[in-house]
């Protein structure tokens, strides 16, 4: 898309709002930005909006940077950071990208949407985990959304450009998430082709990403760190008594997020003292003992905390509407909030969700000599090559893999 005139920019995008059905309170709320942003660019001799500027925009009019910093942002000044985003998305790629809004559908034709649910079919049919089937149905509903703003209507329009154009509106996003995006494109592309839906094999496009898994090193907690996070938790009230029981879970059993927000109360098997579930990510089952601690603090959230709702989910939000979370949910919130209260250092450098926990548990258990295959077992690996990365935070063991040029190679 062409670099507009700012004027001519937020004309075409608010027609782009309309189309995604905005509501006219939403599209007021955008236009007096708007117009706050013109007055400040009109001032400084600008003309075209870039996200360089519009952050500068939000730096001198709501101190943004240093506010940030310090971890003060409010609702309102995130709000207008969303706006910014949207513009310098829009410049760019002449669609919205980032969605702020609660729209359960993002297509707006019923061509694409049937499309989709034929997708979606299909994930069922290959019998993918969930949480696959989730990933990939929603890569395929932003793809067609995009598609969608492009103009396009129809699978057979498709070009290899649109590919690229939507593959260029990952910069910037991390490498996971990146190779993520691409894994279910090409799925998606694959499906059109194989089913007569397009004359292309476009999935032969994407372009492919080396895996590189055993070139991350996970983030991992210091013990007292994790002490001091526990201790943060203020125990006396409601969330409370439930982050704490979910952080434990994590930190004691290594569960992911997505199977504790999953976790049912059917699940605890008081009398055997185990929890029982199918992993949403690989969907096999899992054991794991009910250990003391981890219990007495599940015991204390259903007498004391949990809201008096009829679920058959453990763990709910605390807020209307009294549900379970959302699959979108990380919880990451959750960590990053006693972070702050532990005055635990928050780093960009190392991840600080809930997964960084599950990573100090791999750790722990094998500083602690455990067999990568019993690891491996614990968090629900598949395979111990997935565990086997944990080795790369401990230098010890690392030392002890290493070759000894001058030692024997060839032992009886």
């Amino acid at each position: 898309m062409t670099n507009l005139p700012f004027q001519e920019l937020t004309k075409r995008l608010e027609k782009e709002l309309y189309r995604l059905h905005y509501t006219e309170a939403s599209v007021m709320q955008y236009r007096r930005m708007w117009r706050r942003i013109a007055t400040f660019f009109e001032r400084e001799g600008i003309d075209h909006f870039t996200e360089e500027v519009g952050m500068h925009f939000l730096d001198e009019q709501f101190n943004f940077f240093e506010l940030e910093k310090a971890g003060k942002l409010t609702q309102s000044i995130i709000n207008v950071f969303r706006i910014v985003r949207m513009l310098g998305d829009f410049q760019q790629h002449g669609s919205i990208l980032r969605r702020y809004y609660k729209q359960k559908e993002l297509l707006q034709t019923n061509e694409f949407k049937q499309l989709l649910q034929g997708y979606q079919n299909h994930c069922q049919q290959k019998e993918y985990s969930k949480v696959t089937q989730n990933h990939y149905r929603k890569i395929g509903e932003s793809f067609l959304s995009f598609l969608e703003s492009q103009g396009i209507r129809q699978s057979t329009d498709i070009i290899a450009r649109h590919t690229a154009d939507y593959i260029n509106t990952l910069l910037g996003y991390s490498y996971k998430t990146v190779e993520l995006q691409l894994c279910g494109l090409r799925s998606f592309l694959r499906y059109l082709h194989e089913n007569g839906l397009h004359p292309e094999a476009l999935s032969k496009s994407i372009p492919a990403i080396k895996a590189r898994k055993q070139n991350r090193i996970p983030s991992v907690w210091t013990k007292e760190n994790v002490a001091k996070l526990l201790d943060a938790i203020d125990r006396g009230n409601p969330a409370g008594k439930r982050d704490y029981a979910i952080i434990l879970m994590v930190t004691r059993l290594g569960l992911r997020t997505i199977d504790i927000k999953h976790l049912k109360l059917s699940d605890l098997k008081w009398r055997e003292h185990r929890i029982e579930l199918i992993q949403s990510k690989t969907a096999s089952a899992l054991t794991l003992p009910l250990l003391p601690d981890v219990g007495w603090a599940i015991i204390d959230y259903l007498k004391n905390g949990r809201p008096k709702v009829a679920s058959p989910y453990l763990f709910l939000r605390h807020l209307a509407p009294l549900e379970p979370f959302s699959d979108e949910d990380r919880l990451h919130q959750i960590v990053v909030k006693y972070m702050r209260l532990a005055k635990i250092p928050i780093s960009p450098h190392k991840k600080k969700g809930m997964h960084s926990l599950r990573h100090t548990l791999a750790s722990r258990l094998l500083a602690e000599n455990t067999p990568l295959p019993v690891i491996s077992d614990i968090l629900g690996h598949i395979s111990s090559d997935s565990t086997a990365v944990y080795l790369k935070v401990d230098v010890i063991r690392l030392r002890e893999c290493a070759l000894n040029p001058e030692g024997d190679w060839h032992h009886e």
